[in-house]
């Protein structure tokens, strides 16, 4: 079992930074891979961001690439998401996931956490 809780979420303006953290807790959470997706109102879930469970080969969405930097401290158990360069198309609630099996956007994850809001005004 994996107990996940997001934090850092917030009301921006376009253009600004936000910094994303997962704080993992449970038996050998650190040796599960993590991902991050979001939900916006009326839209269905989305794949954001993904990371191996040693912190390699992350996945990006095409509409994040550049802008968002998943990473990860297995010795704090925490998985972040540096969410750069923000516009109001990024507003929504972004979850944190890990699963044992892999990573990426075609993953069934897991674990899930309840999720952060993330509004991102003009």
């Amino acid at each position: 079992q994996v107990q996940l809780v997001e934090s850092g979420g917030g009301l921006v303006q376009a253009g600004a930074s936000l910094r994303l953290s997962c704080a993992a807790s449970g038996r050998s959470s650190s040796s599960y891979h993590a991902g991050w997706f979001r939900q916006a109102p009326g839209k269905e879930r989305e794949f954001v961001a993904a990371i191996s469970r040693s912190g390699e080969s992350p996945y990006y969405a095409d509409s994040v690439k550049g802008r968002f930097t998943i990473s990860r401290d297995n010795a704090k158990h925490m998985v972040y998401l540096q969410m750069n360069s923000l516009t109001p198309e990024d507003t929504a609630v972004y979850y944190c996931a890990a699963d044992r099996t892999g990573w990426g956007p075609r993953v069934k994850y897991t674990y899930w956490g309840q999720g952060t809001q993330v509004t991102v005004s003009s």
